[in-house]
């Protein structure tokens, strides 16, 4: 009997699993992926926003403002990357400036740092604000992160202190188990005698394509799935208490250049679709430049299309000139499970006592994160559970990364160790020690997407043209299959097809 399985391994589920290691409590994760941060953590703008943007009132301005607040320490404790960088909102019309005035406005309520700078002011800062921009609010506080090097590292040092995480398992259905109300017509009376206090503890089933769990409590986090979780165990008048849809968006992504296009994020002045089309540097030294905002149907459409990408192409220069188009390498695309509340919804389910929904967590979801974890242990879990702190806690040790090390930091490294000496990633310049810590250490990569997550081989100009042969022999000779059992990522994504000859060459 576990006390709460979280299901959903993306940053929300991530940094609730993390809050709950540090106490004294059987704890497990489910998802579907083959690794963690497969889903809307993998894609998206990669910003802690300021808070300056969600309507008042709402979750999502609490959480964000809060949320930014805490990511640097967090960040700093997990030995990842977290860069303040600030950010511009730009306006190219008067109709523009009267919504920065609201903008700036709400910052003030949220006592967050704001300023309005002239034209001649932000070009100072940022050279290539387009000709059209004429008004600029400025975010200091804004940051960027590596958003799936924060969800591994936060489930690293989770697993590390005896939280259970269960990969490739589809959740097949949530029910009471036995001794509780099976049937969803006669469970409204047990959620009264729950509520009056005549009932004890509800305890879930939870059935996967490969088991089955039993929990005290369930924590839906599972992204654009997130309502069709919540219906396994809703009672039929409250099936549509909220829905899900999944919004597209896509992205190109610039190499690293000789000069910077920009130092800081650079936001349009946003829309009811969302933040607009951005401007985006990275932690690494790359641009992106996205997202569009289209509402879809397929909660797995991570498709690129042609019209998508032109009007991304088209919007950003609104913002931003000399964008060097010719240095694109790579287009993605990323789903944010939008709601139909307006909001997050962060709650116990009032027909599921002791299941509680944290969904519809898109933008700024990333940037809540861990105000979120936050706000399920404050104000749901604290007083039904009992919060024993652990009296160890296990700190994880970072992936070694040389290139941060002084020459002669570097070279007694590789006297030690020679596969540090050794380049898989001509572009990224990843050696073999690198991914071989990522291979061996908790949590670590099973594919050839994991390893690319966790350090970078494929992430550079020529997209794995050169290492991705390479990192599938390490792969294949450290987890001990053969090439052709190498996957890129899921299940079905294999890279090889066959052994081509009687030498067993590929």
């Amino acid at each position: 009997m576990y006390d709460v399985v979280i299901i959903g391994a993306g940053i929300t589920g991530s940094f609730i699993a993390h809050e709950l290691s540090k106490y004294q409590l059987q704890i497990a994760v489910i998802d579907k992926n083959a690794d963690v941060a497969n889903g809307a953590t993998m894609a998206n703008s990669a910003i802690v926003h300021s808070g300056h943007d969600p309507k008042p009132g709402t979750l999502k301005a609490k959480l964000n403002v809060r949320g930014n607040e805490m990511y640097e320490r967090i960040c700093k404790d997990l030995g990842v990357q977290f860069q303040r960088t600030s950010a511009f909102v730009a306006a190219t019309s008067e109709e523009e400036r009267r919504t920065l005035d609201l903008l700036y406005q709400q910052s003030l309520d949220r006592k967050i740092p704001v300023q309005y700078l002239t034209r001649e002011e932000a070009l100072q800062k940022e050279p290539n604000l387009s000709d059209e921009v004429q008004y600029v609010l400025e975010l200091p506080t804004t940051g960027i992160i590596y958003p799936w090097e924060v969800t591994i590292a936060l489930m690293e040092e989770a697993v590390l202190n005896g939280v259970e995480l269960h990969l490739e398992e589809l959740v097949e259905d949530v029910r009471p188990m036995e001794n509780h109300p099976q049937s969803k017509d006669h469970r409204e009376n047990y959620v009264q005698e729950m509520m009056d206090g005549r009932a004890k503890d509800m305890c879930y089933d939870i059935k996967t394509d490969k088991g089955s769990y039993q929990t005290r409590f369930v924590i839906n986090a599972a992204g654009v799935y997130g309502d069709k979780i919540y219906q396994m165990v809703a009672t039929q008048t409250n099936r549509d208490k909220f829905h899900i849809s999944p919004r597209k968006g896509e992205y190109f992504v610039l190499d690293k250049l000789r000069e910077p296009l920009v130092s800081r994020v650079i936001y349009p002045v946003p829309s009811a679709a969302g933040k607009g089309v951005l401007v985006v540097p990275t932690t690494h030294g790359n641009i992106l430049l996205g997202p569009n905002s289209q509402v879809i149907q397929d909660k797995e459409g991570i498709n690129n299309t042609s019209d998508a990408l032109n009007y991304v192409k088209r919007e950003v220069s609104k913002t931003v000139k000399n964008i060097p188009m010719d240095k694109i390498i790579r287009t993605f695309a990323g789903l944010r499970p939008t709601g139909d509340t307006g909001d997050f919804v962060i709650e116990e389910a009032t027909d599921a006592p002791q299941f509680i929904n944290v969904a519809c967590i898109e933008s700024p979801g990333l940037a809540s994160a861990p105000a979120i974890a936050e706000y399920v242990m404050d104000t749901i879990l604290a007083d039904k559970l009992t919060l024993i702190e652990k009296k160890e806690y296990q700190r994880r040790t970072p992936i070694l990364d040389p290139k941060k090390l002084s020459r002669e930091e570097r070279h007694a490294l590789v006297q030690n160790n020679p596969q540090y000496g050794k380049i898989v990633c001509r572009c990224e310049q990843v050696t073999e020690g690198e991914i071989l810590d990522a291979i061996h250490r908790p949590v670590g990569a099973t594919t050839v997407k994991g390893v690319k997550k966790r350090v970078r081989p494929g992430m550079g100009r020529c997209q794995g043209g050169f290492c991705e042969p390479l990192v599938v022999d390490i792969l294949a000779r450290e987890l001990g299959i053969s090439p052709v059992e190498v996957r890129l990522d899921g299940a079905d994504s294999v890279m090889l097809t066959e052994m081509t000859d009687a030498e067993n060459q590929i």
